[in-house]
């Protein structure tokens, strides 16, 4: 299986076009930005950055595979507040199709077991976007961990299209839910249109409440989480192959699915982020040699 091998930019903890030169010279394919705030934000972006991004993408020999549109907090779980969040991220879809690459990634919040007005919150936004996602021929794609796949699946098969779609991160399930990431691809094949490459372990019980927020829930905060990430007691990230991510049954399950999307590496610890991004890529690179 070949896929184009890809970062997210803003691992590597730099400005913007830092972050295109240092993904230049891991000589990877593609990139994922965030365009959330900053010089990306589609309410602010000026015509002078979309003309340097074009250059400094061709100047570094890559694509963006997507864009980040995570509005944070609990997703879609507040009505109130909605009508605001849904139309931002209608504009980040905007502009993911204007740069060539009609997909942007996000959480939504964890999906509910029970049909409740959290639940239904969330499938009203879902419906909204997917819908427009579909008129622009581009997708809204969900990252998988924070609730098990088969509930994410049943979720999106109630949508009347598929323009919400997945973004499947491997490691989210091994370190919060302790779902099956193998078995999550077949599950949700229909609908992954976008991958994050990470690793890491389940090391005791994790709410994902703590990991992801929820309406009325107080997470933990960004500091928290990015000590978990490296020395947590819950769940910790590992380079590639150090985790419990089993990749060589990871890989051929999307193969059998025929997905030939971008590999994008997440690397979500602070410390040594360059190295940490550089020694992911190695992994993957050595992995396509050896196929």
């Amino acid at each position: 299986m070949y896929n184009p091998i890809g970062v997210i930019a803003d691992g590597f903890q730099k400005d913007l076009w830092e972050g295109l030169r240092l993904a230049g010279k891991l000589n990877v394919q593609s990139v994922q930005l965030y365009a959330v705030s900053g010089e990306m934000d589609p309410a602010t972006i000026t015509s002078d950055t979309k003309k340097r991004l074009k250059e400094e993408l061709e100047a570094n020999n890559l694509t963006i595979s997507a864009l980040c549109g995570d509005l944070e907090g609990h997703g879609f779980q507040d009505r109130s507040v909605n009508a605001e969040k849904v139309d931002k991220s209608k504009r980040i879809l905007e502009l993911a199709v204007e740069l060539g690459s009609p997909i942007v990634t996000t959480h939504i919040g964890i999906v509910p077991e029970q049909k409740n007005e959290i639940y239904h919150s969330m499938y009203d936004a879902c419906e909204a976007l997917g819908d427009f996602a579909t008129s622009l021929q581009a997708h809204f794609a969900i990252e998988t961990g924070p609730e098990p796949a088969s509930r994410l699946k049943a979720f999106l098969d109630q949508l009347p299209t598929n323009g919400v779609s997945v973004n499947f991160d491997p490691a989210n399930m091994v370190m919060v839910t302790g779902d099956d990431p193998v078995q999550g691809v077949y599950t949700l094949k229909d609908y992954i249109v976008h991958t994050h490459v990470k690793d890491g372990k389940k090391l005791g019980q994790v709410d994902p409440r703590d990991v992801y927020g929820a309406l009325g829930y107080k997470p933990m905060s960004h500091d928290a989480i990015a000590d978990m990430v490296e020395k947590g007691t819950g769940f910790r990230e590992t380079s590639l192959g150090q985790g419990e991510v089993p990749f060589d049954q990871y890989f051929k399950a999307l193969e059998d699915i025929g997905y030939v999307g971008h590999l994008i590496i997440e690397r979500e610890a602070e410390t040594n982020a360059f190295e940490n991004i550089k020694q992911a890529v190695e992994y993957l690179q050595a992995r396509q040699k050896v196929r």
